[in-house]
């Protein structure tokens, strides 16, 4: 997520220097430049809409976050500087599985996407695995999941060790 935020000052950052340019230019000297420029079909990242989760640890502790609609719940953990115990140690790369969290079945069956064979064998090396465990970086937060709350196992497992 981070490097997607980079990549987006960047862009805006390139954009704005041609916008300038081409004032004390002439207007055919930058045009697939300024033609981009108002075609964007992205979400200003400061308007996406706000969702709160709920991560229960296995001691009881709740603690409660706020992302932004699109952030994965591993991204939650990381930008709310969250310690859920080495959670997100191949920092969303699929090759870990220590961001493995426990779905209601509710909730588990609401998520919008399924998980893929790469993260099922992900999840076939976690400890405590139940059927409605998924991995964090997987999940990508709507306003449809705002308010939802999710089990963190007591242990994990990284698989990459």
């Amino acid at each position: 997520m981070a490097l997607v935020n980079q990549l987006q000052k960047f862009s805006r950052s390139i954009l704005g220097i041609a916008s300038n340019y081409s004032k004390y230019t002439s207007n055919t000297t930058l045009p697939f430049l300024q033609a981009t420029r108002g075609i964007s079909t992205t979400q200003p990242l400061s308007e996406k809409q706000e969702v709160n989760i709920t991560f229960v640890k296995a001691s009881g502790e709740r603690i409660k976050a706020k992302g932004k609609v699109g952030d994965t719940i591993l991204d939650i953990v990381v930008n709310n500087e969250i310690d859920l115990d080495g959670c997100g140690a191949c920092e969303g790369t699929l090759t870990c599985s220590t961001c493995r969290l426990i779905f209601s079945k509710e909730v588990y069956d609401a998520l919008p996407d399924k998980p893929t064979d790469e993260e099922l064998d992900m999840l076939d090396l976690a400890y405590e695995l139940t059927d409605t465990s998924r991995l964090g970086c997987q999940i990508v937060m709507s306003k449809e999941l705002d308010g939802i709350e999710v089990r963190v196992p007591s242990t994990i497992n990284d698989a990459r060790a």
